[in-house]
């Protein structure tokens, strides 16, 4: 069984960095997008990381969408 690996941007968002960071029993995850610069962060537990990402790649959806850029 292969690992799931980082959540995949829809092809129209562009490129998006992911920065993880354990902080005790929780990890911070950041999205950033390239082209703008907007970055978003969301917490949760330090063993489920993907789905950290899973919830930062959304907040980084709709922080988009607010600022008009999708």
């Amino acid at each position: 069984m292969s690992p799931a690996g980082p959540p995949r941007p829809d092809a129209g968002l562009g490129e998006v960095i992911f920065e993880s960071t354990r902080q005790g029993a929780y990890v911070r995850c950041a999205a950033i997008h390239v082209a703008t610069g907007i970055e978003v962060s969301a917490f949760g537990p330090v063993h489920e990381p993907h789905a950290v990402q899973q919830v930062a790649l959304a907040k980084l959806k709709r922080a988009l969408e607010r600022a008009g850029r999708l």
